[in-house]
Parts: structure tokens; sequence; C-alpha cells
């Protein structure tokens, strides 16, 4: 029987002026050949708001630095079951919707862990996530960003 340990994340979909979303290429410290793509974000203190905890992990992670008021409300949430360095989580997930023009991502804010399970990043488009045979998370991302970037698209199609 496995027990999880419960919880709480907020997420961030960081999308440039190109449509595409910053994803972290990672890997469990425990399973050195589980690799995935994730988008920034992580674990909340017991307290702590979600946007509040999204902005920080942000800043962290990014070096983008913002009021955590600028990220609104979440776009989606999920909860997600998994194992990382030996321990099962069952984590209840807000994910929010950030636009920038572009950013330059510094990780010079990644903790230990972060430093040891990051391999890398990039900007991937959803069209670039449906074909990819990597594995990403959460599964239902390009079809999330889909619904998220269309009527974005269809605002600035009808106001040309």
């Amino acid at each position: 029987m496995t027990v999880y340990t419960p919880r709480r994340a907020a997420r961030v979909l960081l999308v440039d002026a190109a449509g595409r979303v910053l994803l972290f290429h990672g890997f469990d410290p425990a399973r050195p050949g589980h690799r995935y793509w994730f988008t920034p974000g992580g674990g909340l203190g017991p307290a702590e708001p979600p946007a509040e905890g999204a902005a920080r992990e942000l800043a962290e992670e990014t070096g983008l630095r913002l009021d955590p008021a600028e990220l609104g409300e979440p776009v989606w949430s999920d909860t997600t079951e998994f194992t990382f360095d030996g321990v099962w989580y069952r984590q209840s997930q807000d994910f929010f919707l950030l636009r920038v023009p572009s950013w330059r991502v510094d990780t010079a804010g990644f903790d230990d862990i972060e430093q040891r399970s990051i391999a890398g990043h990039r900007w991937w488009s959803p069209d670039e996530l449906a074909a990819t045979a990597e594995r990403y998370y959460p599964p239902e991302l390009p079809a999330l960003l889909t619904r998220l970037l269309q009527p974005a698209a269809g605002r600035d199609e009808a106001s040309c």
C-alpha cells in the first residue's frame, strides 16, 4: 500500500510573445533515468496563498519578479500523484498563466534539489509538445495551452 505525502503547489505557465511556454528539463534523483519537462513552480508553505507561492517560485527559478496580484486567478487546477526522491506525493496544484514579451531565464535562485535535478530549460510551442515523444507534466499541457492561448489569438486577429 502506497502512503502519499499531501502537498500543495502553485505552478506558472510562463508564455512568451510567440506563444511558447517555458519548461524545465529535470529528473528524479532516485531515478535519474526518469526525465521529464515541467512548468516553473513548486510546493507551498502551510498557509501560503497559491499566487504568492507561484510568484516566489517564479522568482527563484527564473529570476522574474512580480507582485503576486499580477498572476490573477488560477487558470487550471488538478491533483496528481507522483514519486520524487523516494517519497510519494499527492499534490493539489493551481496553475497561473503569465504572458511576457520574452524572458531570459536566470536560474541563480535554484535551491539545492533544483540544482541537482534540473538539467536545463527551453520554450515549447503547444504543437511541439503535442508532437514530442519526450515526457512532460502535466500530460494535458498542449490542450490546456491551446485552450488558454486561443482567445488571445482570436482577439489579435480581429483587431488587425
